[in-house]
């Protein structure tokens, strides 16, 4: 009972930062400065390597919810649809991945593998609900998937996923956590982390 008692306390704070960073942090991308990048998924992923897929699908939804009514109010309910899935999609893949291979070349896959389920279920996702409810001609979102929607999406996962292995092993250790994805198994290339 102690155990999730402490698991659930970490995952709010855990929550609470990526809305901090949601929050705090927008950068306009130039191709297109509608759409902003904001490190909110960096807190996520840390909670995807430390309890799980299921912990971090779980912050995603929570976060999501909040910044519908918040920082994305006007996407609304669609933005927060769009980020459940698009977040979820890689916190599913890098999860379960990393789950079964628990080293840091695990991780690194699960990352990557993570973005690339992103950057490909955001393609149906734009053309579905941009063009449904946001009223965007279908024409325009087919014309913006190469030059915009799928550079906007790679940038967003790496950067993410980036940040993730930098700061992994400071925050596991800030929340007592004794192991790490980026030491297990390989000595050599923890240290240089």
């Amino acid at each position: 009972m102690r155990n999730d008692t402490n698991k659930m306390v970490k995952l709010a704070v855990l929550s609470a930062v990526s809305l901090l960073l949601m929050f705090a942090i927008r950068i306009p991308f130039p191709p297109a400065p509608f759409l902003e990048y904001e490190p909110g998924d960096l807190p996520i992923l840390v909670a995807t390597f430390l309890y799980g897929p299921g912990a971090g699908l779980l912050i995603t939804v929570v976060v999501s919810a909040i910044q519908a009514i918040t920082v994305s109010i006007g996407s609304g309910w669609i933005g927060a649809v769009m980020h459940i899935i698009s977040t979820g999609t890689m916190v599913i893949i890098a999860g379960t991945i990393y789950k079964r291979f628990h080293t840091f070349k695990g991780a690194i896959i699960s990352l990557v593998a993570g973005i690339i389920g992103m950057v490909l279920i955001m393609i149906p996702l734009n053309l579905f609900f941009t063009t449904r409810f946001l009223g965007v001609p279908i024409e325009v979102v087919k014309s913006m998937i190469v030059p915009v929607i799928i550079p906007f999406n790679v940038f967003k996962g790496v950067a993410n996923a980036t940040l993730t292995v930098l700061v992994y092993k400071s925050v596991a250790k800030i929340l007592r956590i004794e192991t790490s994805p980026f030491s297990k198994g390989t000595k050599s290339i923890s240290n240089k982390i």
